[in-house]
């Protein structure tokens, strides 16, 4: 399809918060933390323990802050404001890394919680602006198309990042340390760059009507949505079954240099494989989005969640290198597309004019779910000191998300069916 001025806007944003999410969530930050936290005498474990901590804690505040905030961002013009407002915190805190002392683990941790809660915040009031650009017959490719962008803006920035990894800092002119800093302040002006155009341009077109008193009237408006969700039963449900299932896609894609670390990888070896996870990413995001209409959203998705439950299980035999990069092929055929259809097939199912609001609880459930994954994966760490069993420990979450999201209507939010 051929997509508007609006629409490119919406996608390119993932374009521009994927330099944060490759280099600073997945790529470099944990890597650099743990060896930061080495040096101060914190035991490998340990050290995967409390990065686990921290993306719970990061998520925890934007969970709390959702729903309310949601509903701020459905009166008019309010959408891009609130965007603008957490974009704008997590591209300085992002900055704010680079500035951290590397001796300085416990800062640095805070200063990443803070840059993490701008980002996942920022993202909520992203998400609901899909019910602006695309209508319900488009989401599908739109959405898709966003991650598969996002994915592509992310290997970009990589590659510019690898340039003095690989160089040794250009031949020894930049420290590890400086590298790891770079990429930072790289992330951060890759998100300002390619954000523009929604932070300026982007139209709200479905909104509430106009009050004179915005946090009174959200509140009330919040638990008038809350004393009435069975109304909203469709939404209910697969809300459950997210919370379940995307806590396992999140929680792998913010654990998984940490495992490889502790599995004995090389930091060059980690970001060939993260960088393969991003290309292939880009085609089969797409592919998701072409399956969506060929058999069905809620089909697509089944699939998605069934090859993650099958990762979860093979981490069990998670011995050498090259069961790692197996590992990484199978998450990148299925992590874009995963997310990008769970986003369009609920914009289908809520009120338009109070997409931010429904929005809100999408994200507070799926934030909210991150924070136990993570717990999970270093609960079980530590008890068992191996990190492939905590990986493992996640197929729970994807079991109950496939059960829950099965006992869904197979009407409910299908692009196929609504055509």
């Amino acid at each position: 399809m051929k997509f508007n001025k609006q629409q490119w806007g919406w996608i390119f944003y993932d374009w521009a918060n994927s330099g944060y999410g490759i280099l600073v969530t997945t790529a470099v930050l944990p890597v650099y933390f743990k060896a930061v936290a080495e040096v101060a005498g914190v035991s490998t474990s340990n050290s995967t323990a409390y990065w686990g901590y921290a993306n719970s804690l990061g998520t925890l505040v934007v969970s709390l802050l959702a729903p309310l905030l949601g509903t701020l961002a459905d009166y008019p013009h309010m959408k891009r404001r609130w965007l603008n407002i957490f974009t704008w915190a997590g591209i300085i805190m992002t900055l704010a890394l680079a500035a951290v002392p590397s001796r300085f683990w416990g800062l640095l941790l805070a200063v990443y919680i803070i840059a993490s809660i701008g980002y996942s915040g920022a993202n909520v009031f992203y998400d609901s602006f899909l019910t602006d650009v695309a209508t319900d017959a488009e989401m599908d490719m739109v959405s898709t198309t966003g991650y598969s962008m996002g994915y592509l803006g992310g290997v970009l920035a990589f590659l510019i990042f690898l340039v003095p990894e690989l160089t040794n800092g250009f031949g020894g002119w930049m420290s590890s340390t400086a590298i790891a800093k770079f990429s930072f302040v790289l992330a951060a002006g890759w998100w300002i760059i390619f954000a523009y155009p929604l932070l300026k341009h982007g139209h709200q077109q479905y909104m509430m009507g106009a009050v004179d008193h915005h946090l009174a009237d959200s509140l009330a408006r919040l638990r008038q949505t809350l004393r009435h969700l069975s109304h909203y039963r469709q939404a209910c449900w697969f809300l459950v079954a997210y919370f379940f299932y995307i806590d396992g896609v999140d929680t792998i894609f913010t654990m998984a240099t940490s495992i490889g670390k502790d599995m004995g990888l090389k930091t060059g070896m980690l970001m060939l494989v993260l960088l393969l996870v991003q290309l292939i990413a880009v085609p089969f995001s797409l592919l998701y989005g072409w399956l969506a209409n060929r058999i069905g959203t809620r089909n697509a998705l089944l699939i998605g969640i069934i090859v993650y439950l099958i990762i979860c299980l093979a981490a069990l035999h998670l011995h050498t290198v090259a069961d790692f990069w197996g590992l990484a092929v199978l998450i990148g055929t299925s992590q874009g597309g995963i997310q990008a259809l769970s986003r369009s097939y609920f914009g289908r199912l809520i009120p338009k004019n109070a997409s931010n609001e429904f929005f809100g609880f999408y994200n507070i459930l799926g934030k909210f779910s991150a924070i136990i994954g993570p717990v999970i994966v270093g609960v079980v760490t530590q008890l068992t000191g191996k990190s492939t069993l905590g990986a493992a420990s996640l197929s729970i979450l994807f079991l109950i998300g496939l059960i829950v999201f099965m006992s869904v209507s197979r009407m409910a939010g299908d692009s196929r069916d609504k055509d």
